[in-house]
């Protein structure tokens, strides 16, 4: 598709704030106004605007793409995107370990243990540890806690969890991610870890280091997102 538009601008809608090409407000891909909460998410979807080429490439809108999945999905069914999260709690990565006399254990013990215990601390719940991969579940009221966290999540907030939570196979990862100050590589090389193991172990062929790369880039652009989202 060609370029339709000459000007970029973002301004305020109420307490929001929208993108305007040629004067004109957005929509989402459902036909909603593209409205988001602050006015740095506003002027990254403007950048994305106004970085456009001649003809429009799509895919170069990943910012876009996710304001649209909170304006469209989320904010008219949070319930559901909520009822999708905690499944990723209850088979959280970080709960299943390897046996304690493997090498692998050790590791997780240090990189998996601080994060979780983190998270148990800061949010009053304890989580099942598993060795093996037998399902263990989690405590109804860690999940309970956990739904309410969720529920207390923005629309914007609830997207970015939802495509953290995939990457990572961990709410627990994905909660943290939206903190304020995350450190995107610690939280990745932890939802990483068994990968960066069997890739010591057997080495890694150049394609599957490209889908990791495109992933690990998703990854922060979600957390991007939730940062960007968050009202001063």
């Amino acid at each position: 598709m060609k370029r339709f538009y000459k000007t970029v601008t973002v301004e305020p809608a109420g307490d929001d704030w929208r993108v305007l090409l040629d004067g004109r407000g957005i929509k989402t891909a459902g036909g909603r106004a593209q409205v988001v909460p602050t006015q740095p998410l506003a002027e990254a979807l403007a950048a994305e605007w106004q970085g456009q080429g001649e003809e429009i490439d799509t895919a170069r809108f990943p910012f876009r793409d996710l304001a649209d999945f909170a304006i469209d999905a989320v904010a008219t069914n949070r319930a559901q995107v909520i009822g999708e999260l905690l499944p990723y709690a209850e088979t959280d990565t970080l709960c299943y370990r390897a046996d304690p006399d493997e090498a692998l254990y050790k590791r997780q013990i240090d990189v998996w243990e601080p994060l979780l215990a983190g998270v148990e601390a800061r949010l009053g719940v304890q989580f099942a540890r598993v060795s093996g991969i037998l399902h263990k579940p989690q405590p109804a009221e860690t999940l309970a806690r956990l739904r309410q966290e969720l529920e207390a999540q923005s629309g914007f907030a609830l997207a970015a969890l939802k495509m953290l939570s995939s990457l990572a196979a961990s709410l627990t990862i994905a909660l943290e991610a939206v903190r304020p100050g995350a450190n995107a590589e610690a939280l990745w090389k932890a939802a990483e870890l068994e990968t960066d193991w069997q890739v010591e172990l057997w080495g890694e062929d150049w394609e599957a280091a490209e889908r990791r790369a495109a992933r690990f880039e998703a990854f922060t652009l979600a957390m991007r997102m939730a940062e960007l989202s968050l009202k001063a």
